[in-house]
C-alpha cells in the first residue's frame, strides 16, 4: 500500500448499494479507500472484497465520536484525503419492509411525523455537514482534491414544480426535501471551497434498486453507480454541479 503513488478516498456507507460499487470502482483506478460504515464488520465484510487497498473504518455519520475517531486515524495514516463521497443515507425511518408507495403516503407534508424527519435529516442533511467539516483539513492538504454527494433527482425544486416529473408524487418533507437540503449544502460547500481548489458536486443515481427504497428501483445497482463512479473519478475544475444518469445535468 504505497500512497504515495495512490489517491486516498473515504467512502461513507460504502458497505452495501451504491457506496459499495463506488469504492469498488475507486479501489480499481487505484485508490486506497476508506469503506466506511457504521456497523465495522460489515465494512470489514465488504473491504475483504476489494483487496489490500480498502481499508474499513467504523463511521456512523449521527455520531461526532465516531466521526473524530476516523478523521483521526485518516490524518495519522495519510495525512491527506483527495476523495469526499458522502454516500450515506437513509429514506425513512419508520417500519423496515415498507414499499415506496406506503413510505411516501406516510410521509407527506400534512402528516408526516417530525421525529422521523429528524431522524432522516440527521443522516441525510446534518451527517453530511458534520463529515465534510470535519475532513475539510485533509481535503486542504491534497492537491486537487473533491467532494461528491449521493443526492437524487427527487430533490430538485425545479423537476419537482414541472406536473411532468414522473417521481413528483414521492416528493415529501422527509425524504425528498432532505435532498433538496442537501443539495443547497453542496452549493455551499462549492462557493466556500472553491478559493481552495476544492470541488464539491451533487449526483443522483437515479431510480436504482436498492435498500433505499426496497428494492423496488428500475435500474440495477451497477447501473445505478455509474454517474457517480464518473463523477467521483472526473479530476476536471468542474464544481457546483448536479448531475444524473447518462451524465444529464439536472436543475437545481
Amino acid at each position: 500500500m504505497q500512497s504515495e503513488k495512490n489517491k486516498i478516498a473515504l467512502v461513507t456507507g460504502a458497505n452495501t448499494g451504491v457506496g459499495f460499487q463506488i469504492a469498488k470502482a475507486l479501489i480499481e483506478n487505484n485508490y486506497i479507500v476508506f469503506v466506511g460504515a457504521r456497523d465495522l464488520d460489515k465494512g470489514k465484510e465488504a473491504a475483504s472484497q476489494f483487496g489490500e487497498n480498502a481499508i474499513a473504518i467504523e463511521l456512523d455519520v449521527t455520531k461526532q465520536n465516531t466521526i473524530t475517531a476516523a478523521t483521526k486515524e485518516i490524518q495519522q495514516k495519510f495525512g491527506r484525503l483527495d476523495l469526499l463521497v458522502n454516500n450515506a443515507g437513509i429514506s425513512h425511518a419508520g417500519k423496515p419492509g415498507r414499499t415506496v408507495e406506503e413510505v411516501v403516503a406516510s410521509n407527506r407534508a400534512s402528516i408526516a411525523s417530525l421525529d422521523e424527519m429528524h431522524t432522516v435529516w440527521e443522516t441525510n442533511v446534518f451527517g453530511v455537514v458534520a463529515i465534510t467539516q470535519a475532513f475539510i483539513p485533509l481535503l486542504k492538504n491534497a492537491k486537487n482534491a473533491h467532494i461528491v454527494n449521493v443526492s437524487s433527482g427527487l430533490g430538485s425544486l425545479t423537476l419537482n414544480s414541472n406536473p411532468e416529473f414522473p417521481f413528483r408524487f414521492g416528493y415529501d418533507v422527509v425524504y425528498g426535501a432532505s435532498k433538496t437540503a442537501l443539495n443547497a449544502i453542496t452549493v455551499a460547500f462549492a462557493i466556500e471551497l472553491e478559493p481552495a481548489n476544492i470541488r464539491v458536486n451533487a449526483v443522483s443515481p437515479g431510480y436504482t434498486a436498492t435498500a433505499l427504497n426496497n428494492f423496488q428501483g428500475t435500474d440495477t445497482v451497477e447501473e445505478g453507480a455509474k454517474e457517480p463512479i464518473r463523477i467521483a473519478l472526473d479530476e476536471s475544475s468542474v464544481t457546483g454541479q448536479f448531475t444524473g444518469p447518462n451524465q444529464e445535468v439536472y436543475p437545481w
